[in-house]
């Protein structure tokens, strides 16, 4: 959650001002190299967070956000988020617009990945934008992180992004754009228009239907203290289709 450079450094922010003193830290030189989508921390509860329903509640009700985390390989300076994990990265996103960052988000730290899935209603080739990706920049700051996507789970197709090219603003990265949408405002988290996130176009990468996300820091961004790097808050649907019955 530190800084951005774009050709130096700049100063440091992080989740707010709570956090700034842990978020500064250096930012790393380009050429990351591809991590695996698996493995890592990976704790027994990494699915659909516990409710308060019985038994006898019926099925989970279907929506538009990612259902369940597959695989969290977190990196240098990560931690922060992981006490609320995997909840904190499951359903909607709780931005708070374009000066103030959300602090209900997973830090995934340097070079960090995380691997989701959509179990009810999962990602398909629509017109313009069908996935947005959420962070929580907000002013002149951005955490870039590289979004791939997968419909087995096992080919992977990376939308190119360039984390070293702040004047263009970070063309195809994730972690660039504030978060508008919040549960308590009603502005649709899955209307590009409003919703606010980074949105990516399937067929920008030659896939109809993608039920796994991935998501990895960029390896550009500041790391320091436990809350470094690329804070993902959700991922929502924008075109999709029913898996499992019902309807978002």
């Amino acid at each position: 959650m530190s800084s951005r450079r774009s050709t130096g450094w700049r100063v440091c922010l992080g989740l707010g001002s709570l956090l700034v003193a842990m978020a500064c830290g250096e930012s790393s030189a380009p050429g990351v190299p591809e991590p695996p989508g698996d493995g890592g921390f990976t704790p027994s509860d990494a699915g659909t967070p516990p409710s308060d329903a019985g038994p006898d509640a019926g099925p989970r009700q279907v929506d538009p956000f990612a259902d369940r985390v597959v695989s969290f390989q977190p990196g240098e300076a990560a931690g922060f988020g992981q006490d609320l994990f995997p909840g904190v990265v499951l359903g909607p996103p709780r931005g708070e617009g374009s000066s103030q960052g959300s602090l209900d988000v997973l830090s995934l730290g340097r070079q960090g990945v995380i691997v989701l899935e959509f179990t009810d209603w999962v990602p398909v080739d629509g017109p313009g934008v069908d996935l947005l990706v959420f962070e929580n920049p907000f002013g002149r700051f951005a955490e870039t992180g590289v979004v791939a996507v997968s419909d087995d789970g096992l080919t992977w197709h990376e939308f190119p992004c360039d984390a070293t090219n702040p004047d263009a603003g970070y063309p195809g990265c994730a972690g660039v754009h504030p978060v508008f949408s919040h549960p308590d405002n009603g502005i649709s988290p899955t209307d590009p228009s409003v919703a606010g996130g980074d949105g990516f176009d399937l067929s920008e990468v030659g896939v109809s239907r993608a039920r796994f996300v991935r998501i990895r820091d960029s390896g550009a961004n500041g790391y320091g203290g436990i809350a470094g790097g690329f804070d993902l808050d959700a991922v929502s649907v924008v075109h999709g289709e029913e898996v499992s019955g019902g309807s978002p």
